[in-house]
């Protein structure tokens, strides 16, 4: 049973021996629950909000999905199927790769509280297993698989990282009223004291002559993409 607790959610059965038929199931739990955190936050996604709206009693959803953990495993797995990937590697990897960056991208931003999930321990959802296969596959073009794996987690920490910084960025316009540029305007009298020291080069550079910070967050995420494909094709 321990192992089967360790593998997760997805190991165990939904309907175990027999019985009457169920009243819910895993997807109508997990559906309500997604509803919910999409507009209220993750922590809104509790059982006694999930069965009000399902019009039941929080202890009866228990026996669909036995802890908090198993239901978050279910609605990032959920979401994670919205992902648009071809049945198989198309051959061309670097259209491949930036497909999944894009839509994964695209997936946090529909559903942001998924930038408060942080998971170490891999979890073999039927969703997640597919677009791991796909992402793996595509890079299976001669190399070592641990080179593959590196280099899938390094595109990965990249989408994560800035689909992350991007959603926060959002949070704080959000709770402040203050936009980006609204922020780098009110910051530019100290900027510039921070230049005119002469302390500080690599600022001074940012500011002067870097187009980044200018760009939309679209741009910005589709020019960091291209750069970080060009590192995978060198080590190939």
């Amino acid at each position: 049973m321990a192992d089967v607790e360790a593998a997760g959610i997805f190991a165990v059965p939904e309907r175990q021996g027999r019985g009457p038929r169920p009243a819910y199931s895993r997807a109508q739990i997990t559906e309500a629950a997604v509803r919910i955190a999409d507009a209220d936050g993750l922590e809104a996604a509790s059982m006694r909000r999930i069965a009000a709206e399902l019009g039941t009693g929080a202890m009866s959803l228990y026996r669909y999905v036995p802890s908090r953990d198993d239901l978050i495993e279910l609605m990032y797995d959920h979401v994670v199927g919205t992902l648009e990937v071809p049945a198989r590697p198309t051959g061309d990897w670097r259209a491949d790769l930036r497909l999944v960056a894009r839509n994964t991208r695209a997936m946090w931003l529909a559903h942001p509280w998924v930038a408060d999930l942080h998971r170490a321990r891999p979890v073999f959802g039927p969703n997640q297993l597919r677009i791991t296969e796909f992402g793996l596959g595509a890079l299976d073009v001669g190399i070592p698989v641990d080179d593959i794996l590196t280099l899938v987690n390094m595109l990965n920490g990249y989408v994560i990282a800035t689909v992350r910084t991007e959603i926060e960025w959002e949070r704080e316009r959000r709770r402040t009223g203050m936009t980006m540029r609204d922020w780098m305007r009110r910051s530019s009298p100290y900027v510039q004291q921070l230049l005119d020291s002469g302390e500080h080069p690599m600022l001074t550079r940012v500011v002067k002559d870097a187009a980044l910070p200018h760009m939309s967050p679209d741009d910005q995420f589709a020019y960091g993409l291209e750069r970080v494909l060009d590192c995978i094709a060198s080590c190939m």
